[in-house]
């Protein structure tokens, strides 16, 4: 089974990350609510102030990541709360030393767009030997391509398009519409031939339903309970349970629009192929022993007698009795 296969198709990721901005009882909230949405996977990020921004070089978000922190054993409750639910847990880990003590509660890892280039940090995910989502905000496609070399550098597992898995994402809160820039999933897929999807900071959902149609094979989307009132800024770009929801059904509705791909008749049409087709009909009365021009002739529906690709067949033909106008042609009329 693919690692990559949600309950109505694409795999669905809840990013609470930051949202629960440091406090434990709303981020189980949080949690609590997004396992109920129907989301495959619960999201967050793993970090500490210090291990990843330095205190000398940028102090105010050294002390903004501090606020946001969780202890180990809090994101193991919350990776506990996702078992229980039958909901996949899921963090970018931002501090390394983390990966050992969360790694038996995760089943796929997320490199975050900002380490996309923190090759260390490639490295030591790489090791573990699990699935990876990379979003690629923030980078070109030669930057893509590098990570992608250097996973599968690192670790073979990183060559199959069912373990590495691309996200398009433009890393600005929110963004409008038309930086999206969805067509970029084809240019990831066609670059690596790895898995692709769509890590969405627009407001709304009608940006994941279009990436679902145009083929993405994961959706990751921010997850709150209510936008209202909110400072933090991932609160805007975030999606709440009823809307969650309400993606999965476009979802499935929008596999059953994209259908097959194999054109045929449906039984449905089968009538309408006689009525709504054309076949050859006199457009004037005929007399016997008449040799059959093109003004003779016209095509109407439905398409009974002979059919109206074989037009061109009867000119030059010689009528073996009299014909009425709009009459039913066979080809026993005619010599």
């Amino acid at each position: 089974m693919s690692n990559w296969k949600g309950k109505v198709g694409p795999l669905l990721i809840a990013e609470i990350g930051g949202n629960h901005e440091g406090n434990f009882d709303y981020a189980l909230k949080l949690t609590e609510l997004a396992c109920a949405s129907g989301a495959d996977y619960v999201k967050f990020q793993i970090y500490t102030g210090d291990t990843l921004v330095s205190r000398m070089e940028s102090a105010v978000r050294n002390e903004h990541f501090k606020k946001f922190e969780l202890k180990p054993e809090q994101h193991i409750q919350l990776a506990k709360a996702c078992a229980a639910a039958g909901v996949g847990y899921m963090a970018s880990v931002w501090d390394m030393d983390a990966l050992d003590w969360i790694d038996p509660y995760m089943s796929i890892y997320k490199i975050g767009s900002g380490d996309l280039t923190a090759y260390p940090v490639l490295k030591k995910t790489a090791s573990k030997n699990k699935p990876i989502i990379v979003s690629t905000g923030l980078s070109t496609l030669d930057e893509v391509k590098g990570c992608v070399e250097e996973l599968q550098g690192y670790n073979p597992l990183y060559k199959k398009a069912e373990n590495l898995a691309l996200l398009q994402c433009t890393s600005m809160y929110p963004i409008p519409k038309e930086d999206a820039n969805l067509q970029v999933m084809q240019s990831l897929r066609e670059a690596t031939g790895m898995t692709v999807g769509y890590s969405d900071h627009t407001e709304g959902s009608m940006a994941l339903e279009t990436a679902v149609a145009m083929g993405a094979e994961i959706l990751e989307f921010h997850f709150t309970d209510t936008r209202e009132g909110k400072v933090f800024r991932d609160h805007k770009v975030s999606l709440t349970q009823e809307e969650v929801r309400a993606l999965q059904t476009k979802i499935v509705d929008l596999d059953k629009l994209k259908g097959n791909g194999v054109k045929a008749p449906l039984t449905i049409e089968g009538d309408h192929r006689v009525s709504f087709r054309r076949a050859v009909y006199p457009i004037m009365d005929i007399a016997a022993g008449t040799v059959i021009e093109a003004q003779h002739l016209t095509t109407l529906r439905p398409n009974h007698g002979i059919d109206a690709r074989d037009f061109d067949k009867l000119i030059g033909k010689t009528t073996k009795q009299h014909i009425k106008t709009h009459q039913k042609l066979d080809w026993s009329l005619f010599d």
